[in-house]
């Protein structure tokens, strides 16, 4: 295994849990960061998704202040903004205003899907598909905004020059990589869902990797589905609420996320179809030794610098105690790595 620290954040889809208001899930969001924050999580990551019941982070620039408010020193950020559904000059005013009001505290990672259905990403940008063409111009785009070279431009978003707002190159396929390599940007991999080229992706990024003033060598950072409990059986027992989800999105019967469940004989026949196995390969399920193990082995396998990790559990408590457990797992792994 590496030697290095390996550096474990968050992301957050502010998920709406069956009977629980908008408003309690925005208040747990912050619980959460709040426990982060004091058990040595880098970063609180929320990601722009739009028109689903379950999903709360829509406006996501909103929330990220909400979180920065309420907490003191972690990173809060975007994983993220999917920008061809924005002007690149009202993100730079958006994060330019984050970066101030929260200093050295505020990343903006960008994304090119559109974190929606068709429909939807129509009704937010009726040329979302050609603005997703453009994802490398309106990338440079926003670095231009944020850089003090601007000053003399016509187009400036001035609350943004000079601020200290890093970006960081949101991946889903190897399309981005060669983005990110080129840019010399950090790359995060969407592997909590989006699993097939993860490690295509990484070596893409590697190999074509050029420094940058924002980074000299890579860094990768990737997302794993975690569910830790005291026992193998009650982890197992929570992420039902996780498998109905996944399932529900396949089957285009998107709701709430649904109180958990004993593992039943048809959910384990569902849980194995391919589709369901294929999204959720890089889930981590069990108590604190099962999921180590897990986390271990993934580490060896990718060489990332910093793994995100997706909690996505139905009652809040059992997520703020899963996400305890992944800190305590992280250190542990982190201490018999620099012994």
């Amino acid at each position: 295994m590496q030697n290095k620290i390996i550096a474990y954040s968050i992301l957050d889809l502010a998920i709406v849990s069956k009977g629980r208001s908008l408003q309690e899930t925005f208040n747990h969001s912050l619980a959460l960061a709040q426990t982060a924050e004091s058990t040595g999580y880098t970063r609180y990551w929320l990601a722009e998704h739009h028109n689903s019941d379950a999903i709360g982070s829509s406006a996501t620039s909103i929330l990220i202040g909400k979180i920065a408010e309420g907490t003191r020193h972690i990173r809060v950020g975007s994983g993220g903004i999917m920008l061809p559904n924005h002007s690149p000059l009202i993100i730079a005013e958006q994060f330019g205003t984050l970066g101030i009001l929260y200093p050295h505290r505020i990343d903006l990672g960008l994304g090119r899907a559109p974190g929606t259905d068709r429909e939807t990403a129509q009704a937010i940008r009726s040329d979302f598909y050609q603005a997703a063409m453009s994802f490398p111009d309106n990338v440079q785009q926003i670095q231009n905004y944020f850089s003090t070279d601007n000053l003399n431009e016509r187009v400036r978003a001035t609350v943004a020059e000079g601020v200290d707002v890093p970006l960081y190159i949101l991946g889903s396929s190897t399309d981005s990589a060669h983005l990110a390599a080129k840019k010399g940007l950090p790359y995060a991999f969407a592997s909590h869902f989006a699993t097939p080229q993860l490690m295509d992706a990484l070596d893409i990024y590697r190999r074509e990797f050029q420094p940058s003033k924002a980074l000299h060598m890579p860094y990768t950072l990737a997302g794993v589905n975690i569910i830790v409990a005291d026992t193998n059986e009650e982890a197992e027992r929570l992420s039902t609420s996780l498998y109905k989800m996944i399932i529900g999105l396949l089957t285009g019967k998107r709701d709430y996320m649904q109180p958990p469940s004993e593992m039943t004989g048809e959910l384990r026949d569902m849980q194995q179809h391919p589709s369901v196995q294929q999204m959720l390969k890089y889930t981590f399920i069990g108590n604190k030794e099962t999921v180590k193990q897990q986390v271990k082995a993934f580490l060896i396998e990718t060489q990332v610098d910093e793994l995100i990790a997706v909690t996505n559990i139905y009652d809040g408590e059992d997520r703020i105690k899963s996400y305890r457990l992944f800190a305590e797992i992280m250190d542990e792994l982190n201490e018999a790595r620099n012994l």
